[in-house]
């Protein structure tokens, strides 16, 4: 009888810690859950914007070829701007509050789905390569871009669009464009402007980008959707 009722206790406290491992599961699978997909629509959002940017760079680098930058038209202006000035739309940084708790308290293991947790381990060397691949962004633009900016830029043409200062910078910009307004934009010291500098620099940023939005960007983005799909099927979440 002291066996059995040993026996008895010892598998009521194993069905116990599994009752409780899998409501902690649950738990971090939603929260988990609810990160990447809020990602998930943050990410889109930046990759829209990225190729945005990509066509303004387009443009420059055209416009340089063969257009005098003593005339510079609306759509230049507008180029100009969300090609080297929309910088924080254009760049996305992950959420990862809940897969650094997974990894650094070892709440990993309460996924019992292999699969999960691979896709769980390549999400977060992703995540670092997209973060290094930012910095790199980053370091160019603040090395090349800024520089050309300093020397070039048309600050009052900003002042000028900054009607309503209540706004984000982007909303005056999209209303801006989308206005019958045309405020000028004279490039500054034109007469220091190098072109073939321009094409180049501007040819080269637009490389960098497009070079992380179709590696880094894209693996983040694919690897979260995989995980989304796995979270899905293996805690029937919605």
């Amino acid at each position: 009888m002291l066996f059995l009722a040993v026996f008895c206790g010892f598998l009521a406290e194993y069905q116990l810690e599994h009752k409780i491992e899998r409501d902690r599961a649950n738990e971090l699978a939603v929260s988990f859950y609810n990160e990447l997909k809020a990602d998930s629509a943050a990410i889109q959002a930046v990759i829209n914007q990225r190729e945005r940017k990509d066509k303004a760079l387009t443009y420059l680098r055209n416009y340089y070829r063969d257009s005098s930058i003593n005339n510079c038209s609306k759509t230049f202006a507008l180029n100009f701007t969300y090609g080297y000035l929309m910088n924080s739309p254009a760049v996305f940084e992950p959420r990862d509050a809940i897969l650094e708790q997974l990894k650094s308290s070892g709440s990993l293991r309460y996924f019992k789905n292999k699969d999960l947790q691979t896709l769980t381990g390549n999400l977060s060397v992703a995540i670092a390569n997209l973060r290094k691949r930012n910095d790199y962004e980053w370091t160019f633009y603040h090395e090349n871009i800024q520089p050309f900016l300093n020397q070039h830029n048309d600050m009052d043409f900003y002042d000028r669009i900054s009607l309503d200062s209540k706004k984000f910078y982007i909303e005056l910009l999209e209303s801006y464009a989308n206005s019958e307004r045309v405020f000028p934009f004279h490039l500054a010291k034109p007469a220091s402007f190098d072109k073939t500098v321009a094409i180049n620099m501007t040819g080269n940023y637009r490389l960098i980008l497009r070079g992380s939005s179709i590696k880094q960007y894209q693996e983040y983005f694919s690897l979260n959707q995989l995980l989304l799909q796995k979270l899905r099927s293996v805690y029937h979440l919605k």
